[in-house]
């Protein structure tokens, strides 16, 4: 099979390029007529710009030719096989693995590190986030394969959110609802979505645009609930110790 890996890679540029100019454009206002950073600094900033719009195009051209089609196959096979089940587990590993590479996972639990004074290790946040981005994902294969409506799972998940704040802290409830959003990233959308995708379109009786999409919100709402959890944990251990 011949694989044109730059095939349509014109297109991203420009895409790309279409999408960086207006930040490029308010980046430049500010500059001079507000921020006056020094000229070297500018520079600089001006120089960074580079690498981003090379990386962003060609992780996007990566997804396209790569990360698409290959979660789609695994998605196919696994769920013609004789145990489809086995996406349950499977499902559960790419969740934690593409939670545990995230980009912006790791700028969250660096951040959520420095600002609490290491109270809050990296690990900590790191683990807890993965292993929900791993339920969330076998919880999504587990309602492909059943049939299960959305709703089900996604009312009752945020109702046990809005409880579990009664009990959490400030803090983590803020930490929480970052965590939603930054769990859903590149790495969940392009390749475990594509792994739904191509399962729910190989499963006899199965719609993709009703069965295979939604498993994004259950990404964004199992972090919220493994912070929150993780912070009345924090909470507990911190009575015990007064």
């Amino acid at each position: 099979m011949e694989i044109k890996i730059f095939t349509g890679f014109g297109d991203i540029l420009l895409e790309i390029g279409l999408a960086l100019i207006p930040l490029l454009g308010f980046f430049l206002l500010f500059q001079f007529f507000i921020l006056h950073l020094p000229r070297a600094r500018f520079f600089n900033i001006l120089k960074g710009v580079i690498p981003t719009f090379l990386g962003l195009a060609l992780f996007l051209q990566g997804v396209k030719v790569g990360f698409f089609p290959v979660g789609s196959e695994i998605g196919a096979t696994m769920a013609a096989m004789r145990h489809s089940w086995l996406l349950i587990p499977v499902g559960f590993m790419l969740g934690f693995v593409a939670a545990y590479a995230e980009p912006a996972v790791r700028i969250l639990i660096l951040e959520v590190e420095k600002v609490s004074s290491g109270s809050i290790p990296q690990k900590v946040m790191l683990y807890a986030l993965s292993l929900g981005v791993g339920f969330s994902v076998a919880l999504s294969m587990a309602r492909m394969l059943l049939g299960i409506p959305l709703w089900y799972f996604i009312i009752p998940g945020y109702l046990l959110a809005l409880l579990l704040i009664r009990f959490s802290t400030k803090t983590f409830t803020a930490i929480a609802f970052d965590s939603g959003g930054v769990a859903s990233g590149p790495m969940t959308v392009t390749f475990v979505m594509a792994v739904a995708l191509g399962a729910a379109d190989a499963l006899e009786g199965r719609n993709p645009l009703l069965d295979g999409f939604g498993m994004i919100t259950l990404v964004a709402l199992t972090p919220i609930l493994a912070v929150l959890i993780l912070g009345l944990l924090y909470n507990r251990g911190q009575g015990g110790r007064s």
